[in-house]
C-alpha cells in the first residue's frame, strides 16, 4: 500500500465482511451491494494488498495468511472508526425495523423468549426476532461475526468470551401426569429409583444426566427408559404415560395436566445467562434489547 490516503474505506468495509463470510454472495447480501459489485472490489482489494486474500475451497472461500493477519486489526480499526464519526443515537423502538436474531434452545424458547415475546411486539411493532438454535461451540464465533445478536444458556457452560447478565437460578422438580397413581405425595428415594423415569439428551441417545450422578455417590440407579432431545416432547410424553421426569420447574409451572412434587434427591440447578460479543455491547438497540428481555424474566 503506497498511499493510505488513495484507499476507499469502502474496499476495507467489505474485506471485513468478507473475511468474516468467506463467501461472496453472503457478503453482497449482507453490504446490499450486488454480488458483481463486490466480486469486483474483492479484485481491487487483491490488487492493494498484492494477495489474493480468499481462495477457492471446499466449503467456501479460505482466507490466505495475509488475510487471517489483516483480520482482527482490521475489525478494531473500523469499529474504532465507527465509534467516532457515528456517535451513538437514542433509540426509538416504536420506530425501529431492527431483525434480531437471539440463539436459545427449546428451553430457552419457553422460559425467555415466550414471556418476552408480546411486549416486544407492543414495544416495537416494526422489528423481526429469529429465533435459531447454535450448538454452544460456535456461539461466541457466531456473536463475533454478527450472526447472533443474544444467546440464552446456561451461565456454566458459556463462552468466558462473552459479556454476560444472570437471569435466573433454575431447579428440578419431579414431574408426572395429573392423578399419577405414585406421585400422590414425595416418593421415597427408593420408590423414586423404581420410577420409569424420561430424560432429556440435548445430543440425542443419552440416558444417564445429573440426576443420575448424584444417585451414583449414594450407590443408587434409577430407570430411565426413554430418552429425547427436547424439553417440550417431554411434558407430551409425561400428560400421556405413567413415565415421570426431573424437569427445571419453570417449564412445568402452571399447567395442570402435570403433577409436580419435590424430588427425594438434592440435584443442582443451574443460572441461565444473556450472552453477548463486545462489538455491540455500546450499541443502543442492543442495549435496549438487553433491558427490555432482562427486566422480563
Amino acid at each position: 500500500m503506497d498511499d493510505l490516503r488513495k484507499l476507499d474505506l469502502n474496499l476495507l468495509i467489505t474485506l471485513d465482511v468478507l473475511l468474516s463470510e468467506h463467501n461472496v454472495t453472503r457478503a453482497a447480501e449482507r453490504l446490499h451491494l450486488a454480488q458483481p459489485s463486490v466480486s469486483v472490489q474483492l479484485a481491487k482489494l487483491r490488487s492493494v494488498f498484492g494477495d489474493p486474500l480468499l481462495l477457492p475451497g471446499p466449503r467456501g472461500m479460505r482466507p490466505t495468511a495475509k488475510a487471517d493477519e489483516l483480520r482482527e486489526p482490521l475489525r478494531q480499526a473500523l469499529e474504532a472508526l465507527e465509534r467516532a464519526v457515528l456517535p451513538a443515537r437514542a433509540f426509538d423502538p416504536a420506530r425501529a425495523t431492527h431483525t434480531w436474531r437471539v440463539s436459545a434452545f427449546d428451553y430457552g424458547e419457553s422460559t425467555i423468549v415466550l414471556p418476552a415475546l408480546s411486549g416486544l411486539r407492543a414495544a416495537a411493532p416494526g422489528t423481526r426476532l429469529a429465533v435459531v438454535t447454535v450448538p454452544p461451540s460456535e456461539l461466541a464465533k457466531q456473536a463475533e461475526q454478527g450472526a447472533i445478536d443474544l444467546a440464552f444458556h446456561t451461565t456454566e457452560d458459556a463462552p468466558p468470551t462473552l459479556r454476560r447478565r444472570a437471569l435466573f437460578t433454575e431447579r428440578y422438580v419431579l414431574v408426572g401426569r395429573a392423578g399419577h397413581p405414585r406421585l400422590k405425595r414425595r416418593p421415597t428415594l427408593a420408590q423414586f429409583c423404581q420410577l420409569e423415569h424420561v430424560i432429556v439428551s440435548p445430543k440425542g441417545g443419552g440416558f444417564v444426566g445429573v440426576t443420575d450422578d448424584v444417585l451414583a455417590k449414594a450407590g443408587m440407579t434409577r430407570r430411565v427408559v426413554l430418552s429425547v432431545p427436547h424439553f417440550l416432547f417431554v411434558r407430551s410424553v409425561l400428560e400421556s404415560t405413567d413415565l415421570v421426569a426431573m424437569l427445571p420447574e419453570r417449564l412445568v409451572r402452571g399447567m395442570d395436566t402435570l403433577r409436580v412434587v419435590e424430588p427425594p434427591v438434592d440435584v443442582p440447578g443451574y443460572e441461565m445467562s444473556m450472552l453477548w460479543h463486545e462489538r455491540v455491547h455500546r450499541d443502543p438497540a442492543h442495549r435496549w434489547l438487553r433491558e427490555f428481555v432482562g427486566g422480563g424474566v
